[in-house]
């Protein structure tokens, strides 16, 4: 029976059922490059379901018979396409698995820090009542900047769209964009935007995309959210851009490195609110990350002749 190495401790039960044709290996909930390695010396799997760590030509090189990589959700950061691509290997994702939880977590960042829901639970409960001195921010008429136009990015706009905000999207490669997005060039978003929400995949081309540079051309008091991948936004940028007032508020879902380490200049930060890359972690998107992952690779293999 071939194998299939997965790189957590667990998958969904549907997506289990799926595979009941091949053996599962599981990595376990954060494992190494080492430890994926000896891995698949050990089993060497026709496929890899990626949950977490990183997929590089050592593991790749490490299983002969590996066929396709097939990641437990959207990002393909974590796989190294270029060593897959040279070695024959199919690389795929589970594309709008997970937009209903991602769009819905960068939804609720937005609310956060418009309306102060962390600072003003917490003034709540250490027992002030700050209606007298609080003014919260108002999104209807306002104007959001997405970055991406994907599953997510499109879903997210939408409920933009039904706050009665006014949406720019900025993608090169999106098509038949719907009436309430307009189509605009990274310069406008930048320069017009009151909220920008970053939902594009990190390459190389856009890695610090949001930086000192691109932040202080943007409006004052702009609310910047993140749930795509931290490496987008150069983190010390942002946070010398959150002390001087250029930016008002951030909520961040992703970050450069991951799990964040004690004592991040993040940690304590009053105008940030924080979430430990969770957009995509629902009952529901672990469901439908897993039966998609499950099914895409099972596709691939299904094309591609038996070993010998």
């Amino acid at each position: 029976m071939s194998r299939v190495l997965v790189t957590g401790a667990d998958l969904a039960p549907q997506a289990v059922e799926l595979l009941a044709g091949h053996e599962l290996v599981f990595a376990g909930k954060a494992p190494t490059e080492e430890d994926l390695v000896a891995l698949c010396r050990a089993h060497d799997p026709v496929a890899i379901i990626v949950r977490y760590g990183k997929v590089g030509a050592a593991v790749m090189d490490a299983a002969p018979s590996l066929k396709v990589i097939s990641k437990h959700g959207s990002g393909t950061d974590t796989i190294d396409k270029a060593a897959a691509r040279a070695r024959g290997i199919e690389v795929v994702a589970a594309v709008g698995a997970n937009a209903a939880a991602v769009s819905e977590q960068a939804l609720a960042l937005l609310l956060a820090c418009a309306k102060s829901v962390v600072a003003l639970d917490a003034r709540m409960h250490a027992g002030h009542w700050d209606k007298a001195t609080h003014k919260s921010l108002e999104l209807g008429g306002r104007t959001v900047g997405v970055v991406g136009l994907g599953a997510i990015g499109l879903r997210f706009a939408r409920m933009a769209d039904a706050l009665g905000m006014r949406v720019l999207g900025f993608d090169p490669f999106a098509n038949q964009l719907p009436a309430y997005v307009q189509r605009v060039e990274l310069d406008a978003i930048w320069r017009e935007s009151d909220a920008i929400s970053l939902h594009c995949p990190l390459t190389e081309d856009n890695r610090g995309l949001v930086n000192a540079e691109t932040l202080a051309r943007c409006k004052r008091g702009l609310i910047l959210v993140n749930t795509a991948r931290g490496g987008l936004i150069d983190e010390a940028a942002l946070l010398a851009a959150l002390r001087s007032g250029q930016v008002a508020m951030a909520g961040l879902d992703s970050f450069a490195a991951e799990p964040m380490a004690p004592g991040h200049p993040f940690q304590g930060e009053p105008k940030l609110v924080l979430s430990p890359h969770i957009g995509g972690v629902t009952s529901d998107a672990y469901v439908n990350m897993g039966v998609a992952a499950a099914r895409n690779l099972l596709d691939v293999l299904a094309r591609q002749p038996a070993a010998a």
